[in-house]
């Protein structure tokens, strides 16, 4: 992967985390399409001019993975874009239990790692219907360009974006590093969780390596590998994901 070009980030003033994941090298030659699918963290702090970026960008389609209340409590400042909402809902249920730990004193890192890595582990386990909705919109060209997002852009879509370029046939250590860039671009962390020592917050607020890959290692053993899952978990079938290579990938 080229680290200087890639991922080509689009500056927000009232937001972060927004790039295309076009760009990306397939192991077999090909190149992700440029300008098609964007990944983000949340759009309810949108500027004029961040809502002018998205009108360049031609975005049709924001489909929000964040759960039902986190919606509601942040909801997109798209006026004018011309995007369309699509909800798909997943619910953060982590995010509960790192408020109790943190209320009652227990929260360490050992133990933010493990309710994240647990966390991961649920996403092919059981927030599937979400992950269908944004594979079905996402397969349906009318609904692109696309941007989907959570609240910070890293856990639900970071497992979403790398199941997609894995599907796409970028290698997995392109798809991590993309994952990981998350630590470079959310800027949403900043004044969370003053009250927890730097070594727990981080733990929390962090992208890393073993929580997608307790993702990916459900993915495997659970169902087969990325292409199974999407297949059985996701509705995505051998031609489905052979046309969504034909649209998203170019020589």
């Amino acid at each position: 992967m080229d680290a200087i070009t890639l991922p080509h980030v689009v500056p927000l003033e009232g937001g972060s985390n927004f790039r295309d994941l076009g760009g990306y090298r397939t192991v077999d030659g090909r190149t992700v399409r440029r300008g098609v699918v964007f990944r983000s963290a949340h759009l309810g702090a949108l500027t004029d001019a961040d809502r002018a970026a998205l009108g360049r960008l031609a975005v049709r389609t924001i489909v929000d993975l964040r759960g039902v209340n986190e919606a509601a409590e942040t909801p997109h400042r798209i006026d004018g874009t011309g995007a369309r909402i699509v909800g798909a809902h997943i619910e953060p249920g982590v995010g509960e239990k790192i408020r109790f730990a943190i209320e009652d004193g227990s929260a360490t890192p050992f133990l933010m790692m493990q309710y994240l890595t647990d966390h991961y582990r649920d996403y092919p386990r059981r927030c599937t219907p979400g992950f269908r909705t944004l594979f079905a919109t996402l397969s349906d060209g009318t609904h692109r360009p696309l941007v989907f997002h959570c609240t910070a852009g890293k856990d639900r879509t970071g497992f979403a974006s790398a199941l997609l370029l894995t599907l796409l046939g970028v290698s997995w250590d392109d798809v991590m590093e993309d994952y990981l860039r998350t630590n470079d671009l959310w800027t949403g962390h900043i004044g969370r969780y003053p009250e927890l020592d730097i070594d727990t917050r981080a733990a929390i607020i962090e992208a890393r390596r073993p929580y997608l890959e307790a993702a990916f290692e459900v993915v495997t053993a659970e169902f087969g590998g990325p292409e199974a899952f999407a297949e059985k978990a996701l509705g995505l079938d051998a031609d489905a994901h052979q046309r969504l290579k034909e649209e998203l990938l170019e020589a």
